[in-house]
């Protein structure tokens, strides 16, 4: 063997391994940019929720009173769907050219909503059956990886929340005169009806710190579908636990609480002192207090990893719309740094708090087992890069809202929208405005790490984030709904299979030759 022609072979085929072999997690995504931003026309519209049709390669943004249709790679405006006389939207999913809106009762939202499917092709109501009863105020709604089902999370809010009993400490609060049943409706695509209304009455319960006494049902929030479509995971945000849900059944099997998280313990610090402004410019501090944090996740996702089934949360926290489970924690007799912090008083007594969410973002096994928790890594970059707002302090921080993940050369990462960061003193100065995306590489679950925070000028509170891949590259899409815009981050390339296959073929070629050339130095 002619040792310039290996030595030839093996640099062409190692150079070709580097050109294709996935970086390091932090080099993927450092070259992401803003690709572009769409401001939403008012009339009633809030940018909320938004989902990709690959299909038609659009973009589709729910937002109260229509959705806006967008092209995903550009963001030119293609059309408003009016939904005002069907009701208030809250939410929008897509699978097989088929868009499920998700629409709540207006006269009544304790009254059961409609699910809407349109035909994302022609943008109009979908042949056939269209319109699905589901129960009251439907939040969100999500199809099954195949598209065979389309679930719906049923908050079911009450109008008047129960009332207190007593004058106990912690609160006890009665039930509710007229609270709607919370539900998950699960609705077989291929007969467009429901086939099972999930309830969480009776259903068997595991974990710590489930909360009951609120003055209100279970209400479903967000629900995130296992690969195989057999198991569901639905948030009961008020309430801190999860429902577990048996698609094959139309049953739940248990709701799992979701625990405390302390506080006081290292890397868990909090800014409770709530002494500063909106801007991200005053001084503020983290200090590791003896208060606890109940977890109460918003947005919700799942992925795969060596045959098991992880749950991604953004542990939001948040109480009665009515804000009668919650206090100053000076009502306890906390004083000084404590005594703005705003805690659950269903949870609460003098000298044992427990605020509402964790500040963080978390990855639970399907037992609702923590595999892995942020920590304070949310509010310390926000510091760090100068956008906390603090006049949030005492509530519950950047208040993590949703998160997506995405798989990019290799990796897993999970993108965490902050819905609160610093803005101006005058909310109208457009300029002034920042919304955040912290990015964590998730490949190994248990050794999670903070890779990065995507700043995005001009934008406030992602609600919402998605993911998809177009000519090559991979995007990540967000709905801001303060800001009232919809923008895209161009993240990586998406890698070639033809690069993959020529790489493996490079190796296997410079196999050969080696194997060659030690049979002819054997004869």
């Amino acid at each position: 063997m002619n040792k310039k022609i290996l030595s030839a072979a093996l640099a062409s085929a190692f150079a070709l391994t580097l050109a294709t072999t996935p970086a390091a997690a932090a080099s993927l995504i450092d070259g992401a940019t803003k690709a572009w931003t769409y401001s939403h026309a008012d009339g009633g519209f809030l940018s909320e929720i938004v989902t990709f049709d690959s299909a038609t390669r659009t973009l589709w943004v729910a937002g109260v009173t229509g959705v806006d249709v967008l092209d995903a790679a550009n963001g030119s405006f293609l059309q408003r769907i009016d939904v005002t006389s069907f009701g208030s939207i809250n939410s929008v999913s897509i699978s097989n050219g088929i868009a499920a809106f998700a629409i709540e009762n207006t006269v009544d939202r304790t009254q059961p909503g409609v699910v809407k499917l349109f035909d994302t092709a022609t943008r109009t109501l979908a042949s056939g059956t269209n319109t699905i009863s589901v129960g009251a105020l439907p939040d969100m709604l999500t199809f099954t990886r195949d598209g065979s089902k389309l679930l719906v999370a049923n908050e079911a809010t009450p109008t008047v929340y129960g009332s207190r009993i007593g004058t106990t400490v912690p609160r006890i609060n009665g039930a509710s005169p007229n609270d709607p049943v919370g539900s998950v409706s699960i609705i077989d695509m291929n007969t467009r009806s429901v086939t099972s209304t999930a309830t969480l009455a009776g259903v068997a319960q595991s974990g710590s710190h489930i909360r009951t006494n609120t003055g209100m049902d279970f209400e479903p929030e967000y629900i995130a579908v296992n690969a195989a479509g057999t198991k569901a995971y639905v948030s009961l945000q008020e309430a801190n636990a999860m429902g577990v849900l048996n698609l094959q059944s139309g049953q739940f099997e248990k709701v799992v609480g979701l625990g405390a998280k302390d506080f006081s313990q290292p890397g868990n610090r909090i800014d409770p002192l709530n002494n500063g402004n909106k801007t991200g410019t005053s001084g503020y501090d983290l200090i590791s207090p003896n208060v606890k944090g109940l977890y109460m996740p918003d947005g919700m996702a799942t992925y795969e990893k060596g045959g098991q089934t992880y749950i991604l949360m953004a542990n939001e926290g948040d109480f009665r719309e009515d804000d009668g489970d919650r206090s100053a924690a000076s009502t306890l007799g906390a004083t000084g740094t404590l005594a703005n912090l705003r805690v659950s008083n269903t949870d609460s007594s003098a000298g044992d708090l427990y605020a509402a969410g964790g500040r963080s973002f978390s990855i639970r096994a399907e037992d609702g087992t923590i595999i892995y928790d942020s920590g304070e890594i949310l509010d310390r970059e926000a510091m760090t890069l100068g956008i906390y707002n603090d006049a949030r302090s005492r509530d519950k921080g950047v208040e993590p809202e949703s998160v997506e993940v995405i798989s990019i050369g290799g990796k897993s990462f999970a993108f965490v929208g902050l819905e609160r960061t610093a803005y101006s003193n005058d909310d109208s100065t457009v300029s002034k405005r920042v919304a955040a995306i912290a990015v964590f590489d998730i490949t190994d679950p248990a050794n999670s790490s903070f890779v990065r925070m995507l700043k995005t000028d001009g934008d406030m509170a992602p609600e919402g984030l998605k993911g998809y891949a177009l000519d090559g590259m991979h995007y990540l899409a967000y709905s801001n709904e303060v800001s009232n815009t919809t923008s895209v981050f161009q993240l990586a390339p998406v890698p070639e299979p033809e690069s993959w296959a020529l790489m493996l073929a490079g190796i296997g070629m410079i196999g050969m030759i080696g194997l060659a050339a030690r049979r002819r130095a054997a004869k």
